[in-house]
C-alpha cells in the first residue's frame, strides 16, 4: 500500500477515535420519537407533522420537529477532475481525500450509515449504505488514487445523479475546489447540505512567474504566456466573482461550507464548522 495514503489513513483514525468519540456531526431533524420544537406551520410543511391539539387552543396551525433517528444518513459526495491538480502536484486531491476519509470513520464511529458517491468525467465509484470500515476504506482508496490530469466533471450531470440516488433525507457533504459553477439547490430542498472547498493558498494568492508555459490539467492544452501584476489581477477578479456568486447560492438555500487549504488541519475547521 502507498505509505503516503496510509498514513492519511492511520491520521484520519487516530484523530476521529481519540477526539471525535461521541460527538454526533450533525443538527439534522427528521423523522424520529423525541420532541424538538414546536413551531408554526410554513407552507410546504409536511400536514400529518400538525398538532391538531396545540393547533386548536392557539387558532394558527402549529407542527411538531422532532428529533433525527439515532442512525444518521451520511453521504460524503466528491467532484473529481484535473482542477484538483494545481502547481507542481495533487496536494488538493490528498487533502479531499483526507477530508472524506476522516467523516467516513467518523460516522462509522458514531453508528451512522455513510454513502461514499465520487463523481468523474465517465465514472462514479459508489459505496453501498454501510457500516463497514471495509467500504470506507476502498473509497478512500478510490479519491487516492483516482488518475485525475486530463478529465473534467460535469457538475450538473452529478448533482442530478446524487439528488436521484439519495433517498433517504441525509447529513450531505460536497467536496469540491468549487471552481465551476455549481447548482445545490435541488439536494438543500431534501438534504441538509454542506459544502467543503477545497483549495491551495497559491490559487488564491499568485505569484508573478513571468514567461511560463501553463498547462490546462482539465484538457492537456498548453498556454505560453506572461503571468505579471496584470495578469494576476484578472485572474484574482474573475476568482472573486465566481466566489461571490458561490457564497450568495450557499446563503439562499441553507447551505453551510468551510474553505479548507492543503496546509490547514481538517479536524480543526470541521469542529469549527459545526461549533
Amino acid at each position: 500500500m502507498n505509505i503516503s495514503f496510509k498514513s492519511l489513513q492511520l491520521k484520519a483514525r487516530h484523530q476521529v477515535y481519540a477526539l471525535l468519540s461521541g460527538n454526533n456531526l450533525s443538527k439534522l431533524h427528521g423523522e424520529g420519537y423525541d420532541f424538538s420544537e414546536l413551531r408554526e406551520y410554513q407552507m410546504g410543511d409536511d400536514i400529518r407533522k400538525i398538532s391538531w391539539t396545540i393547533t386548536a387552543k392557539l387558532g394558527k396551525p402549529y407542527i411538531k420537529e422532532l428529533h433525527a433517528n439515532h442512525e444518521l444518513s451520511i453521504v460524503v459526495a466528491t467532484l473529481m477532475d484535473g482542477s484538483l491538480y494545481f502547481g507542481l502536484g495533487n496536494a488538493k486531491q490528498k487533502k479531499l481525500t483526507e477530508v472524506a476519509t476522516l467523516l467516513g470513520y467518523a460516522a462509522q464511529q458514531n453508528g451512522d450509515l455513510f454513502t461514499g458517491v465520487s463523481y468523474g468525467q465517465d465514472k462514479i465509484n459508489a459505496t453501498p449504505p454501510t457500516k463497514q470500515l471495509y467500504h470506507i476504506e476502498q473509497f478512500s482508496k478510490t479519491l487516492f488514487e483516482s488518475s485525475l490530469l486530463g478529465t473534467k466533471v460535469n457538475c450538473d450531470t452529478s448533482m442530478q445523479n446524487l439528488f436521484q440516488r439519495t433517498y433517504r433525507p441525509s447529513l450531505l457533504f460536497v467536496i469540491s475546489d468549487f471552481l465551476e459553477k455549481i447548482d445545490l439547490s435541488i439536494l438543500a430542498q431534501k438534504h441538509e447540505v454542506i459544502a467543503i472547498i477545497i483549495r491551495d493558498k497559491e490559487e488564491e494568492s499568485p505569484k508573478r512567474l513571468g514567461e511560463i508555459t501553463l498547462r490546462n490539467p482539465q484538457n492537456g492544452t498548453n498556454i505560453d504566456t506572461y503571468f505579471g501584476k496584470k495578469s494576476i489581477e484578472r485572474y484574482l477578479a474573475k476568482l472573486k466573482k465566481n466566489d461571490e456568486k458561490l457564497i450568495e447560492h450557499f446563503s439562499r438555500h441553507d447551505i453551510r461550507y468551510v474553505k479548507i487549504f492543503t496546509e490547514d488541519e481538517v479536524l480543526g475547521k470541521l469542529l469549527e464548522l459545526f461549533k
